[in-house]
């Protein structure tokens, strides 16, 4: 009798087990990758961030020592910086960039121009009206100095 009451038992223990493990490992496996993508993920952006706020400050300084013309240089280093923003994906309102030289007039010869620029990253699948209460953006920011030729002609 005893006998068999312990068999019983263990039929009914080993019944009510069956598939539960499964069942665990996807609960379990489902909510520790969720947040381990999204760090990726977030990561990820902050590294497009990074890599677009020092290309455009080297592409703006890059475009301003190059110009012809005191003219033209601002404006043409603020399109190379655009376009080096554009190219890791972030809109143009994303990014500032300020431009300081160290004497004047800029384009001179051996003059230098420090460019700087932000880029604000924003959070992935955060949405807009939340980030208009709370910012949810982390600022990214590069500085480049350039140097104008030596041989160049003062404008």
């Amino acid at each position: 009798m005893i006998l068999c009451l312990r068999r019983t038992l263990a039929r009914a223990a080993r019944r009510g087990e069956g598939g539960s493990a499964l069942v665990e490992f996807v609960f379990l496996g489902v909510l520790l990758l969720v947040p381990l993508i999204y760090l990726v993920m977030t990561l990820a952006r902050l590294q497009a961030g990074a890599y677009a706020a020092s290309t455009a400050a080297r592409e703006g300084a890059r475009g301003f020592v190059t110009a012809t013309s005191e003219d033209s240089a601002e404006p043409r280093a603020r399109a190379a910086a655009q376009l080096a923003l554009e190219d890791q994906g972030f809109l143009p309102a994303d990014g500032t960039m300020s431009l300081g030289c160290d004497g004047d007039p800029c384009l001179r010869p051996e003059g230098r121009v420090e460019v700087q620029t932000t880029v604000r990253v924003p959070l992935p699948f955060v949405p807009v009206f939340a980030r208009d209460v709370v910012p949810l953006e982390v600022p990214v920011s590069a500085t480049h100095v350039g140097v104008v030729d030596r041989f160049k002609e003062a404008p």
